[in-house]
Parts: C-alpha cells; sequence; structure tokens
C-alpha cells in the first residue's frame, strides 16, 4: 500500500492566517493607544483654551493708592528756600555694604533738613585689584550728571554727627569738613581726605585725581598738590548756616 508523500498545503494556510491575524491584534492595539493619545491631547488643548472665570468670581481687589502731590514728593523742586545748587555725593566703595545701609539713609536725612538738593553716587569697584579710591571718584565726577554743579568726595565711613557742619554751595573755594582738627586719625595740616567739597569747576581745573594710586593712602596728599597748582585755596570746615 503506497502513500503520497506530499503534504495538504491547507497547513500552510491555516499558519499563515494565525500569523497575519496576530500582526492584526499588534496593529490593532498600536491604532488604539494612539487614538486615545490624540484624545487626550485634544482634550487637554480644550481645557486650555477654555474661557476665564466671569469678573464676579474673582477675588476683588482692593483699588490702587492715589499718587501723592508732585509737593509731597519732592518740595525741594519749588521751594526756593532750597537754593539753587545740586550737591553730587560721590561714595567710592568696595564691600562695606553694612556701613552703605546705615550711611545712604543717614545723609539722605542729614542732606534734606539743611535744604540742599544732592544725589547720592556710589561707585563701586568689583574687581579684585586693590582699592582705587582716586579712579572711583573720577568715575563718579563723570557720573553725577549734569544736573549737579558741586561735589562731595565722601567715605562711606564718616558721618557728619556735628549737624552744624555746613555741606553747601563752595563758593569761596573747596572746603574740608573733615578738617584735621575734626577727624580722629589724621592730623596733619595738608590732609584733604575723608570729606572734601569743592565745585565742579573747580575739580575739572584739577584735571581730576590721578588713577596711579593703588590702596589706601596718598591719592589725597597728590590731589592737595593739585590744588595748591591750580591756585585754590582749601578752607577748613565752615559752621553751618
Amino acid at each position: 500500500m503506497m502513500h503520497s508523500s506530499r503534504r495538504k498545503p491547507v497547513l500552510y494556510f491555516k499558519e499563515e492566517r494565525r500569523l497575519l491575524s496576530g500582526r492584526c491584534t499588534l496593529y490593532k492595539l498600536f491604532g488604539l493607544c494612539l487614538a486615545l493619545l490624540l484624545v487626550s491631547l485634544l482634550w487637554l488643548q480644550l481645557g486650555c483654551s477654555a474661557e476665564p472665570a466671569p469678573a464676579e468670581r474673582r477675588a476683588p481687589q482692593a483699588p490702587a493708592p492715589p499718587c501723592p502731590p508732585a509737593a509731597a514728593r519732592a518740595p525741594a523742586e519749588d521751594d526756593p528756600s532750597w537754593g539753587p545748587h545740586k550737591l553730587a555725593l560721590i561714595v567710592p566703595f568696595r564691600e562695606r555694604f553694612d556701613e552703605l545701609l546705615v550711611f545712604v539713609p543717614f545723609m539722605h536725612d542729614f542732606l534734606n533738613k539743611k535744604k540742599i538738593r544732592h544725589k547720592i553716587v556710589v561707585i563701586n569697584q568689583v574687581d579684585h585689584y586693590r582699592f582705587n579710591r582716586a579712579s572711583l571718584i573720577n568715575v563718579g565726577y563723570l557720573e553725577s550728571g549734569n544736573d549737579t554743579d558741586y561735589l562731595a568726595m565722601h567715605d562711606v565711613d564718616l558721618m557728619p554727627l556735628n549737624a552744624a557742619l555746613d555741606y553747601g554751595f563752595p563758593q569761596e573755594g573747596p572746603f574740608h569738613v573733615a578738617s584735621p582738627e575734626l577727624h580722629p586719625l589724621y592730623h596733619y595740616k595738608t590732609y584733604v581726605g575723608g570729606i572734601l567739597l569743592l565745585t565742579k569747576e573747580h575739580y575739572h581745573k584739577c584735571n581730576g585725581m590721578s588713577n596711579r594710586f593703588w590702596g589706601w593712602g596718598r591719592e589725597d596728599d597728590e590731589f592737595y598738590r593739585r590744588l595748591r597748582k591750580a591756585e585754590l585755596q582749601v578752607g577748613p570746615a565752615r559752621p553751618g548756616l
């Protein structure tokens, strides 16, 4: 009895159909996940673009306080008793913030009580070189603006505790507020550091201060020689008017 060696092709068709059926299931699952993702994104887009809540549902906001009148904000602008001059208080500075936080409000109140128009110009040295006080004061002179006509070269660690000290316009020439008889450390006659008042014309006539002095000291002694060369006589501290 003989048997045929040919296999029925039906088995091949059945296995191919199973394989195709598995692939279709994966495709369907992938398509379902993609559809869910698109629906989620569409829902988020609609939620973000929804209209805001009505105004009556929002928390009430307090009205902004009215601006004070101009006279209260800047009485010096319209008060002739403040005088026509304006002081640029130049402060060479580096890494002494605790002193600066005390100095600025104190000087602001002190000058306001004397009715002196002023601006405080703090020049901060931010590099890692030695301190150059004279160079910072030169920068302060350039940055003081055209609305000021005289300068106070002022260290941050000195404050006028004597209310009689005058910071008015130096009409008769430069004068030294921290003069040797008042300064706690420096007593020699040619000392002009600490606090010195002079007009911008005086400063320009001296050609500013020398930028060559790094570290503390000697720049004010050299500036004294410039004052003498410009034939400017430095007066001592004046009593308040």
